[in-house]
């Protein structure tokens, strides 16, 4: 497929009016044997559940990270199972053909992952929930180095504290490390490894975080290039400057009156922060970009995209009462038989290809890949 420059409109996001669900389409497939249609307009997409030919020597569990390489390679990282360990590093082709697998070092604790090209080679950053640990290797899985908690800061006195889950770089080469599962601090490092600094900590305020749980370099056209973090248990998307200064917040609300007010929160420095109400923020997950649009796995049963304005575009596979159904005691994360064709359960992960198409990773007990091939 040709890559195609996408160009939005505004008439286009009306479509996606606040708090209506994008339709399922061919709702008349009785045998349920074609891939359902998700969204509407411009943002179609199949939705190819159970993507990929797992490998019989690997057995899914809790699908947690994906990236695509320049060749069209799709890896995906998976917690795995410390009692019959497997590789938790898997990659595809770009049609789902198995390719190859590492990484049983990293049963357990598999969880973000990233692809940096450096001086015209490609390398695997890796996030280590489990060990503890940010490993740099090549795409066979032959480690570089690995990454623990910084020293400099003073922020840690032991390794427990440390959990890294997610990884992203800056324009000029600079590492950005998210301990979400641990300090609820970012941490940047530059291009040979060296602490530059950290900042955030466990809270509600401007500046402050509550599970860090992955960050991105928003860099979109017209946009000035910062760093967004999705700011999980804060339901929010919170945008800082590339050396850690808050500088925005997408807040999700739920009441649709709220939609579209601005407010202001304080950080540290007593600096008015502005404040966005935006919808189908829940419970972020992850961020990736390309072209215009960004899109936000939610681990609230839904895929997000917004346009280079932030505002929303489609909010895929939402269901109100399959919602409600998803999040009732967690439950539903452990029973596919209770699955839905065209909903997600929980993404944790969503990475587009060169082509727009979005890979979806689900956290759930037996793994779940999606493919949405955009129409």
């Amino acid at each position: 497929m040709p890559h195609r420059r996408i160009f939005l409109q505004t008439a286009v996001a009306s479509v996606f009016t606040c708090g209506v669900a994008p339709a399922i389409l061919r709702a008349d497939d009785k045998s349920g044997t074609r891939p359902p249609i998700i969204g509407e307009g411009d943002f179609k997409f199949e939705c190819q559940h159970e993507w990929g030919e797992v490998p019989e020597h690997i057995t899914w569990r809790n699908t947690h990270g994906v990236a695509v390489d320049r060749d069209g390679f799709v890896y995906i990282t998976h917690q795995g199972d410390l009692k019959n360990p497997c590789d938790t590093v898997v990659v595809f082709d770009s049609e789902g053909r198995f390719v190859r697998s590492f990484g049983k070092e990293f049963a357990g604790g598999g969880h973000g992952i990233d692809i940096r090209r450096e001086d015209g080679v490609e390398y695997l950053y890796l996030c280590d929930i489990y060990n503890r640990q940010v490993i740099k290797c090549d795409k066979q899985g032959e480690w570089i180095w690995k990454i623990r908690y910084p020293r400099e800061p003073e922020i840690y006195s032991k390794l427990e504290d440390f959990r890294p889950t997610n990884v992203c770089f800056g324009p000029t080469g600079d590492l950005y490390i998210g301990d979400g599962y641990g300090s609820h601090f970012i941490h940047q490092y530059d291009s040979d490894g060296r602490w530059i600094r950290s900042w955030g900590g466990n809270g509600g305020q401007a500046g402050k975080m509550k599970t860090p749980h992955s960050q991105w370099l928003d860099a979109r056209a017209g946009r000035e290039p910062m760093l967004v973090v999705a700011d999980r248990a804060n339901a929010r998307l919170q945008y800082f400057s590339l050396d850690g200064k808050p500088q925005e917040i997408l807040q999700g609300v739920v009441d649709r009156d709220e939609i579209g007010k601005t407010s202001t929160l304080t950080d540290v420095d007593g600096n008015e922060i502005p404040v966005k109400n935006v919808e189908g923020i829940s419970f972020p997950a992850d961020i990736d970009t390309w072209e215009e649009l960004m899109v936000v796995s939610d681990l609230h049963a839904r895929v997000l995209l917004f346009d280079a304005e932030n505002n929303l575009l489609a909010n895929l596979g939402f269901d109100e009462q399959w919602t409600k159904t998803v999040l009732d005691g967690m439950k539903v994360r452990q029973q596919p038989e209770t699955w839905l064709p065209g909903r997600f359960v929980h993404p944790h992960d969503a990475c587009f290809d060169e082509d727009g198409n979005i890979i979806v990773t689900e956290w759930v007990e037996a793994g779940r890949v999606t493919r949405l091939k955009w129409l």
